[in-house]
């Protein structure tokens, strides 16, 4: 899991989102009253699960330990075919526009001939 959040693709996504999260908490009063509510239920579900799953977490830990070294191995394979995984979302959108309008002024060029 923390393989997958340190990929600046799905850093910067989760930065994106948690700024706008927060901006529309700020500018609107009735939407953070219910997010607010939401946080704590979720922070009160969160840590009656953590005491009722550790005993379970425990026993399969040795499981656990080479899945993740089995994720791992795939996550890095995936990042060498998928360099797209390296780059930040505003760079991505920004060479898709660009790519985009590059391909609508070819479709203009070919179509002006």
């Amino acid at each position: 899991v923390n393989q997958v959040a340190n990929l600046t693709l799905v850093s910067s996504a989760c930065d994106m989102v948690s700024t706008a999260y927060a901006s529309t908490k700020e500018s609107h009063p009735y939407i953070r009253s219910v997010c607010d509510a939401a946080e704590k239920g979720v922070r009160s579900v969160s840590e009656a699960t953590a005491s009722c799953v550790q005993p379970v977490l425990t026993t399969l830990e040795p499981h656990v330990a080479a899945a993740s070294e089995y994720a791992s191995k795939g996550l890095d394979k995936l990042g060498e075919k998928l360099p797209l995984l390296q780059k930040p979302v505003d760079q991505i959108i920004s060479d898709t526009k660009e790519l985009v309008s590059s391909r609508v002024a070819d479709a203009k060029d070919a179509v002006s001939t």
